[in-house]
């Protein structure tokens, strides 16, 4: 079968599929397979040109005249790109997440399919998401073969109703499966009428999607940026949060959920969703190929594996990670009198005391234990990887 040549200006296939918003499209070749409504798709890039082909089958909600119309309008192709950049705020970090995520659009996802996606992601990570949205249409949905590759359509809200719970938890979900069958039940009994919300205010419309079960505030705004093309809708999650946190309000210890939503509201206007989704990629993948240094004066230096950080570390009051430095090593040398004093409280043997403070000269000041808090007791392990990591800095070269 031939392929089909779509114009496609301004957009990045690859980077548009894998920043976080559909998560069953897979990579053949130099190209993708995947399903739109009902439709197993095929599709490719090669410059600003999409070249695909796709099985029979209706589209859920759409009704376009051709394929190329199917596509251009799942991928937004017709999204004025350049004035929604131009929109955004003009600091550093959404400049640099602008530049990376180039070509990136919001994916104009069937309704019922992005609702009941985004109660699955709940507290999961981007590649189990994937494994639940397969584990669901390989159970529930249905086959269509492309290109020798097999396909499953997401299954819709009736059957995911006529479903048990146990059924839903064998693929992965746990105590999402309660949540899903429930909304999956309210949206097929036509209780909860997806298609008829799609009239409604942003405010009103986030109320009724925080009705269903397992949705809150930070989902509902996924499923309007997503589903209903809500694109002012600022969805929250930790990534976003922490982006929030560290670059907009480096100064503040606290600050409260709602303080953000408001900010985030004004600050990004009226495309911030694409101000989200383009701070969410280069956040979660940017930063990490890049292999941006975790330190204090990167300006995201996400916590990912703070929980790693070890006893004596967070004992010394270390923030960023570094090894801290035994509490009475000035690094200016020691008397007599304060080896003896070393000794007395860190119960090392003084001539090791000593070398300790002889090697620590060298040591850049940043590596330097902040003051010790009230009640801290010396982690006899990390005095010896530090004295270990002094004796690295002032050895010699070569």
């Amino acid at each position: 079968m031939k392929l089909v040549e779509i114009s496609a200006p301004a957009f990045d296939l690859a980077k548009t599929l894998d920043s976080g918003q559909v998560f069953h499209w897979e990579n053949v070749g130099d190209g993708f397979v995947g399903a739109i409504g009902e439709r197993a798709v095929y599709v490719k890039q090669r410059g600003n040109v999409l070249h695909g082909r796709n099985s029979r089958g209706k589209l859920d909600g759409l009704k376009p005249s051709s394929f190329p119309r199917i596509v251009e309008h799942y991928f937004a192709l017709d999204h004025s790109l350049g004035e929604i950049c131009a929109s955004f705020p003009g600091d550093p970090i959404m400049d640099a997440a602008r530049l990376f995520c180039r070509g990136v659009r919001i994916i104009r996802q069937p309704k019922w399919e992005c609702l009941a996606t985004f109660i699955c992601s709940s507290m999961k990570q981007v590649a189990h998401i994937r494994q639940i949205s397969l584990a669901l249409r390989s159970r529930f949905g249905e086959p269509r073969r492309i290109n020798n590759h097999l396909v499953y359509t997401f299954p819709s809200a009736y059957r995911i109703a006529r479903a048990s719970e146990e059924e839903l938890r064998k693929c992965a979900l746990g105590y999402r499966a309660k949540n899903l069958l429930a909304t999956a039940r309210l949206v097929s009994s036509g209780e909860a009428d997806l298609e008829a919300w799609l009239s409604l205010s942003d405010a009103n419309l986030r109320k009724n999607l925080c009705s269903l079960p397992g949705v809150g505030p930070k989902i509902a705004n996924c499923v309007m940026l997503f589903g209903y093309e809500r694109l002012r809708a600022f969805p929250i999650d930790v990534w976003i949060e922490r982006v929030l946190k560290q670059q907009y309000f480096p100064r503040k210890k606290k600050i409260t959920e709602r303080r953000l939503r408001e900010f985030c509201e004004t600050y990004f206007g009226d495309h911030g969703g694409y101000a989200q989704q383009y701070l969410f990629h280069h956040a979660r993948t940017g930063l990490r190929k890049t292999g941006t240094p975790r330190d204090s004066s990167t300006p995201l230096c996400f916590a990912r594996n703070d929980k790693r950080r070890t006893r004596g570390q967070l004992r010394g009051g270390q923030e960023h990670g570094e090894i801290p430095r035994p509490r009475n090593l000035s690094g200016l040398g020691m008397t007599k009198e304060e080896t003896r004093e070393q000794v007395k409280e860190d119960k090392l043997p003084a001539c090791r005391a000593r070398r300790q403070a002889r090697r620590s000269e060298s040591v850049p000041w940043r590596t330097r234990c902040p003051p010790a808090k009230r009640g801290w007791k010396p982690n006899f392990r990390y005095i010896q990887a530090r004295a270990a990591f002094a004796w690295k800095l002032s050895a010699p070269a070569g």
